[in-house]
């Protein structure tokens, strides 16, 4: 991965900074779920694989944690849809 994709507990997202911008995926933990709620790359970093990782790395977490996901942000639904894995995750 030619970037490194941090939890950001603080401030409910996962992360990463690419060529000194920063991209996010945000959550929010409503009891055992994980809503998520917005991903965004800035468009010169777009189409590199930065989302698929910050999301991917977002519901590996919440696997581990015993959290059902919520995917509100449209990306995050479709992502979990090309993952048939991730659908067990499904809130």
């Amino acid at each position: 991965m030619p970037f490194d994709v941090k939890h950001n507990p603080a401030e409910s997202r996962f992360e990463a900074t690419v060529e000194g911008r920063l991209c996010v995926a945000d959550y929010r933990l409503v009891d055992n779920v994980m809503v998520m709620s917005h991903t965004y790359v800035p468009p010169p970093l777009e189409g590199r694989g930065i989302a698929a990782a910050m999301v991917g790395a977002a519901l590996d977490y919440a696997r581990s944690q015993g959290h059902q996901v919520d995917p509100r942000c449209s990306y995050v639904s479709a992502f979990m849809r090309r993952h048939p894995d991730s659908l067990s995750l499904r809130a």
